[in-house]
C-alpha cells in the first residue's frame, strides 16, 4: 500500500527459524509442542494444587499461583504462533496482531519481573522477621502486592507498544525473530528512533534491572540471616524455602539481562533467538518442575490431591 513516497506496511513476516531445513523445523515443532504442553499442564497443576490443598494456603504459594498464571499467559502469547511458523510456514502476522503480541509480551514480562521481586520480599520477611511475618504479609497485603505486580505491566506495555507502532514502517517487513519483540520491529522503522530507544532503556532499567537489584538485596539479607542461625537444621530449612525461587530468578534474569543489556553489535540475531527461547519457552516449563521437585510441601500436597481424587487404594 503506497502513501506519498512510503510503502505502508499492513503485515509483517516472522523470519523465525526459516533458515533451517524442513526436517529440522519439524523436529523443533515436536520439541516446542512438547515443551508447550508440559508448561501448560505443569502450571495448571501448580494452580490446582495450591488452591485445593489447605496446607498451601500461605503467601508463598499464593504468589506461586500468580506466577503460574503469568507463565501460562506468557506462553499463550508466544508459542502458538511460533509453532505455526514451524509446521505450516504461517509466517505472516497482521499489523494489529504484531502490536497485540508485543503488548502482551511486555505486559506479562514486566508483571513477572515485579512478581519475582515480590516473592523475594516475601521470603525476606519470612526469614529475617518471622515474628511479624503474619502481620506484614497479611491476606490483604498479599492481594495488594500481587495486584500491583500485575498492573505494573500496563504502563510499560501501553507506552512501548503505542510508541513503536506510531512510527512509519515504509520498507522491509521481515521481523528477524520468532515473535514481535521490540528490537527487531524497531529495526524496520524508517524514522529517527533515538528518543524511543532512550525511553526503552529507561523502561528496561525500571522493570528488569531495578526488580533484579531488589531481589539481589533481599537475598543478601536472607543469606546473612541464614548464616547467623545457630543450628544446621535451621539453616537447611530456611535455605530450602527460598532455593526454588532463587533458581527460577537466576534462570529468568540471566537470559533476560543478556538479551536486553548487551550491545546490538555484539549479539547476532540467531543468538538472540536462542536467548529469547530460554525465558519465553524453557523457563516457564521449568518453573513448575523446580517448585515440584525441590519443594517437599508441594510434593506432599500433590500426593494428597491425587489420593483424594483417585481414592486411597489407587495411589
Amino acid at each position: 500500500m503506497m502513501w506519498g513516497n512510503w510503502t505502508i506496511v499492513s503485515e509483517f513476516v516472522l523470519v523465525s527459524f526459516s533458515n533451517l531445513s524442513p526436517e529440522l523445523q519439524a523436529l523443533l515443532f515436536l520439541l516446542f509442542l512438547t515443551v508447550y504442553l508440559v508448561t501448560l499442564m505443569g502450571n495448571v497443576l501448580i494452580i490446582l494444587v495450591t488452591t485445593a490443598d489447605s496446607a498451601l494456603q500461605n503467601p508463598m504459594y499464593f504468589f506461586l499461583r500468580n506466577l503460574s498464571f503469568l507463565e501460562i499467559g506468557f506462553n499463550l502469547v508466544i508459542v502458538p504462533k511460533m509453532l505455526g511458523t514451524l509446521i505450516i510456514q504461517d509466517t505472516t502476522i497482521s499489523f494489529l496482531g504484531c502490536a497485540s503480541q508485543m503488548y502482551f509480551f511486555f505486559f506479562f514480562g514486566a508483571a513477572e519481573c515485579c512478581l519475582l521481586a515480590t516473592m523475594a520480599y516475601d521470603r525476606y520477611v519470612a526469614i529475617c522477621d518471622p515474628l511479624r511475618y503474619p502481620i506484614i504479609m497479611s491476606r490483604r497485603a498479599c492481594a495488594q502486592l500481587a495486584t500491583a505486580s500485575w498492573f505494573s505491566g500496563f504502563p510499560v506495555a501501553t507506552v512501548q507498544t503505542t510508541w513503536i507502532f506510531s512510527f512509519p514502517f515504509c520498507g522491509p517487513n521481515k521481523v528477524n525473530h520468532f515473535f514481535c519483540d521490540s528490537p527487531p520491529v524497531i529495526a524496520l522503522v524508517c524514522a529517527d528512533t533515538s528518543l524511543f530507544e532512550l525511553e526503552a532503556l529507561t523502561a528496561t532499567v525500571l522493570f528488569i534491572l531495578f526488580p533484579f537489584l531488589l531481589i539481589l538485596g533481599s537475598y543478601v539479607r536472607i543469606l546473612s540471616a541464614i548464616f547467623k542461625m545457630p543450628s544446621a537444621e535451621g539453616k537447611r530449612k530456611a535455605f530450602s524455602t527460598c532455593s526454588s525461587h532463587l533458581l527460577v530468578v537466576s534462570l529468568f534474569y540471566s537470559t533476560a539481562i543478556l538479551t536486553y543489556f548487551r550491545p546490538r553489535s555484539s549479539t547476532s540475531p540467531e543468538s538472540k533467538k536462542l536467548l529469547s527461547l530460554s525465558y519465553t519457552v524453557v523457563t516457564p516449563m521449568l518453573n513448575p518442575i523446580i517448585y515440584s521437585l525441590r519443594n517437599s510441601e508441594v510434593k506432599s500436597a500433590l500426593r494428597r490431591v491425587i489420593r483424594r481424587t483417585l481414592g486411597p487404594h489407587k495411589l
